[in-house]
């Protein structure tokens, strides 16, 4: 089962599937009929718990861990925290959708049983206005449990490159030189993170990706709040029978989560305590110049 978040103007046709089965994260995101995610075009890493979720336009990494499998902190079994952290192999419960004339309102609670033995819950809450075709989520992910825990975040935002052409860019204040093309720096496949919150505004960032051909040649723009998702990492694979890119805003810079917690930029927070993180996007008409 899965639920439908739609915004439909004259000039705007977004539909969004919400999937429940993976903490109320997006499926198909069509765009007048036009499916932004990668589907088959994204690689799967051989984990079964997020498979079901990478075909998908967004999905989220954390709350205990982003990226790849590390031991977990004390841990004389060999354990390891599982790629990209144990969210999203979690159900959305208590599911409520409320709509009017001019938005439509989808939230939802996930219980997290974390890899470290703490537990963690999150609140989600989209929302979508049906006259500008403006996507939101606001996220609060509560510590639940008796264990204070380092929270870590990504958004995983992720699109099917066959919809770009060699006039798409993305363009953002925190890229290099303000502006790059989708298929940056050599080979198949490229990584980049980058600070974002020294050029936001307002304690928002800001990234398009466009003009896309087939969406009319309009953009994707994408912001999130820096003050909990400080940095933009990018990432793209052009592998063979591979076709994606991912815009991913996260919680911390690429480095060992060894290193992030020796620094103090992973500080644990205790139970009942909490944090908020936020996101947008629309597509609309931009000048990329």
């Amino acid at each position: 089962m899965t639920f439908a978040l739609t915004a439909e103007t004259p000039d705007q046709s977004f539909r969004l599937e919400l999937t429940p089965h993976s903490a109320l994260d997006i499926g198909s995101a069509l765009f007048h009929g036009i499916d932004l995610a990668p589907g088959s075009a994204i690689p799967s890493d051989g984990d079964p718990r997020i498979d079901k979720a990478l075909p998908g336009f967004l999905f989220t990494c954390g709350p205990d861990h982003i990226r790849h499998p590390v031991p977990i902190e004390g841990a004389t079994d060999g354990q390891r925290y599982p790629l990209h952290g144990s969210l999203s192999s979690h159900p959305a419960k208590d599911i409520l959708i409320e709509e009017d004339e001019g938005e439509v309102i989808c939230e939802g609670r996930v219980a997290v049983s974390l890899a470290h033995g703490g537990t963690a819950e999150l609140v989600r809450r989209w929302r979508a206005d049906r006259r500008t075709g403006h996507i939101t989520l606001d996220d609060t992910v509560f510590n639940s449990g008796e264990k204070a825990w380092p929270p870590f975040a990504m958004y995983h935002i992720n699109f099917g490159t066959g919809l770009f052409d060699e006039a798409t860019r993305l363009t953002g204040a925190m890229l290099p030189g303000g502006s790059l093309p989708w298929r940056f720096d050599e080979g198949d496949m490229a990584i980049l993170c980058v600070p974002a919150a020294e050029t936001a505004e307002h304690g928002w960032a800001e990234i398009a990706i466009g003009p896309i051909a087939s969406l009319g040649g309009r953009s994707m723009v994408i912001r999130f709040r820096t003050d909990t998702l400080p940095y933009l990492q990018v990432w793209r694979n052009q592998s063979p029978g591979c076709a994606v890119l991912g815009i991913e805003p996260v919680s911390h810079r690429l480095v060992s989560r060894e290193e992030l917690i020796a620094s103090g930029e992973a500080e644990a927070f205790s139970q009942g305590e909490s944090v908020d993180y936020g996101l947008s996007f629309e597509v609309r008409q931009i000048s990329h110049d």
